[in-house]
């Protein structure tokens, strides 16, 4: 029987090569144990946090914004398209220019000038626009996040002072309150 146990003892401390032994070093075995579970742990408990929720929120607000910009995009393209157009025109009125030049050249000139203008004052309008919006919407984002900062720490706060208060310690609170209202009506009579 000491034989046999022996064997088992020897083969937890010298495995053969190219096979298995057994381990009974608890030192050496529990940070893979560790490793496994936190794992399994990781990868199942993924959607149960807190902080999943604040992060579905700020998921949310970005998508917003991220619509916001492609929105502001497109505009911008759409104004690329106008500005392509206007180019259009002011190619064929500088063609009619020639044509009228001896008749009218500084009038064309004006008129090319502030096709231009208008163009450019449109392309800045557009941008500010979604410079204003994406600045409104990280604003909006900022101050849902702080509210919801403020509410999970209200919500601890009460918690807490909920845990705390005993039955003495609370009509001690009640007595000392109602002595400071007699003293200030005192004071305001």
């Amino acid at each position: 029987m000491k034989n046999v146990t022996d064997s088992f003892v020897s083969l937890g401390y010298w495995p053969f090569a190219g096979s298995f032994g057994f381990n009974t070093d608890i030192l050496a075995t529990n940070p893979i144990n560790l490793t496994v579970v936190l794992g399994v742990l990781i990868f199942f408990g993924k959607g149960v946090c807190a902080g999943c929720l604040l992060s579905d929120l700020l998921d949310n607000r970005k998508q917003k914004i991220l619509n916001t910009i492609r929105n502001s995009e497109e505009l911008r393209e759409g104004a690329i398209e106008q500005l392509e157009k206007a180019r259009a025109r002011l190619r064929k009125v500088e063609m009619e220019a020639d044509e009228f030049r001896v008749n009218g050249y500084s009038e064309i000139e004006r008129e090319k000038l502030n096709l231009i203008n208008s163009t450019y004052k449109t392309l800045e309008q557009l941008e500010n626009y979604k410079n204003e919006t994406i600045h409104f919407e990280q604003q909006s984002a900022i101050n849902e996040v702080r509210q919801q900062v403020f509410q999970q720490a209200l919500e601890g706060a009460l918690g807490t002072l909920t845990g705390c208060l005993n039955n003495e310690l609370h009509l001690r609170t009640i007595s000392a309150n109602i002595g400071m209202f007699g003293a200030m009506k005192e004071i305001i009579d």
